[in-house]
């Protein structure tokens, strides 16, 4: 690993991972001008209408809102893979694993599925465990909730790497929580690991990505130096459906 501006290199204060197992189905249903995406709400309308069906801990259904500042386009296109340009998600969190796997094989997912593929152009599936945490993410109230893609030849530089940058999200945009999801063996190997946190609101976490030197000189050159591609995207939660 390679550690730029040291100086700056605080690694974030995490909990112990838990046991739980995470499902996510990604979609690309709009399209994205710059950093905002176009209108998506009626797939994720119709989404959150059949997520409930499906028996999970929790479900949540979140739509884009914007883009921020990444890292990355140039090798994620020697490898030949996709942008992660998802405007829609759902991401179910089970007690364990192996609820996520079967969880993956019932009928009311398997309905989810061709919802997701009907309603888009591109559509990512995986199963993943927790490989770290700074806090669980609180789907309850309206936040602003990210999902950082992130690929790398080397997992293991790339998981040493978040900690750093994670910690300097903690230390500068009082970043409040974040669950690392890390895809089991054997699932679609374009992200190595899915970062996912939430802000209060929008205005807690962006002036920091636009307008302070350090995110670029620091947290994008560690990226760039480690071989990483860093795909973040920010969500609102779609409003659960009255059961």
């Amino acid at each position: 690993m390679k550690l730029i501006r040291d100086d700056l290199a605080v690694k974030a204060s995490l909990l112990p991972p838990t046991v739980d197992g995470f499902l996510m189905l990604a979609a690309e249903a709009g399209r994205w001008f710059g950093y905002l995406p176009s209108a998506h709400t009626t797939l994720a309308a119709r989404l959150q209408k059949v997520a409930p069906t499906v028996e999970a801990r929790e479900a949540t259904v979140f739509r884009a809102l914007l883009r921020p500042p990444g890292e990355g386009d140039e090798l994620l296109t020697a490898r030949g893979l996709h942008p992660a340009r998802y405007d829609v998600v759902v991401l179910f969190r089970t007690a364990t694993v192996d609820d996520a796997l079967a969880l993956r094989e019932s009928a009311a997912y398997r309905k989810l599925v061709e919802t997701a593929r009907a309603g888009s152009r591109r559509t990512h599936e995986v199963v993943a465990s927790n490989a770290a945490r700074i806090a669980d993410v609180d789907h309850g109230p309206d936040h602003a909730f990210l999902f950082n893609y992130f690929y790398a030849d080397d997992r293991d530089t790339l998981l040493k790497v978040w900690q750093y940058t994670a910690g300097w999200f903690q230390q500068k945009t009082s970043l409040p929580n974040s669950a690392l999801m890390r895809p089991l063996d054997g699932e679609p190997a374009d992200y190595g690991i899915i970062n996912h946190g939430s802000w209060p609101t929008v205005p807690t976490f962006l002036p920091s990505l636009l307008f302070r030197p350090s995110f670029r000189s620091f947290v994008l050159a560690n990226f760039k130096a480690n071989g990483i591609a860093a795909q973040p995207i920010v969500y609102r939660r779609m409003e659960p459906q009255n059961r």
